[in-house]
């Protein structure tokens, strides 16, 4: 039985794996709703939210279920959360999965990697509080505004993410037009220490290729 903590990306909760879950049974299976996108959250919690509580928020996970051996996956902004998250912890994590996700270097930031369409949304997002960022269109009624804060912070990494025996990156080609992923995909197609899937979907593999997602998890 394999150990899965799955984390969303922007905007989103634990629903966003609701198409991958069931065909993941039979293993342990924890999907997040990290702080500050909980329909219960308050402004205060939106406001002080950031990388660093996102990242607490998979290592309390850790401990409280105390769980080793974990394959920790992240969507789109979500690949900062596990990256930190991996890096502190190391030794309870055998595997790193980037669905369309960042994968930073220390001291970078959501905002540093992604690309003007996205540094647009964040501007425009965020106009009205200050400190949140609406979701961009209105694709899903259950989508909540982003912690700026989480976009904005920096992360910090000691070296020890790139002791995880594997990682797995997967690009969507389906958006291309929109997509800050590209030279990142270059970057890990040329990195052995990665193994590199492309799907021709958009950026919602999830939704779009369950199946694909829940046999490179299973894989």
């Amino acid at each position: 039985m394999t150990t899965f903590v799955l984390v969303p990306g922007g905007w989103k909760g634990s629903w966003a794996y609701e198409a991958v879950v069931p065909l993941l049974e039979g293993h342990e299976v924890h999907a997040l709703t990290l702080t500050g996108l909980r329909p219960d959250d308050d402004e205060a919690t939106v406001a002080t939210a950031n990388l660093d509580t996102h990242t607490d928020d998979v290592l309390r996970l850790l401990d409280r279920a105390d769980l080793t051996d974990v394959t920790l996956v992240g969507h789109s902004y979500a690949g900062m959360v596990i990256t930190a998250a991996a890096d502190r912890a190391a030794d309870r994590i055998s595997r790193v999965v980037h669905l369309d996700a960042f994968v930073p270097h220390d001291g970078e930031s959501w905002w540093t990697l992604t690309n003007d369409y996205f540094h647009q949304v964040a501007t425009a997002g965020a106009a009205t509080s200050g400190y949140a960022v609406r979701p961009p269109g209105d694709k899903d009624p259950r989508r909540r505004p982003q912690p700026l804060a989480s976009f904005m912070q920096a992360i910090r990494l000691t070296g020890k993410v790139d002791e995880i025996p594997r990682r797995d990156f997967v690009y969507c080609t389906g958006w291309e037009d929109q997509t800050p992923f590209a030279e990142l995909h270059a970057r890990l197609q040329a990195d052995p220490a990665w193994q590199v899937h492309v799907v021709p979907t958009g950026h919602n593999v999830m939704n779009e290729a369950p199946e694909f997602v829940a046999k490179l998890l299973l894989s």
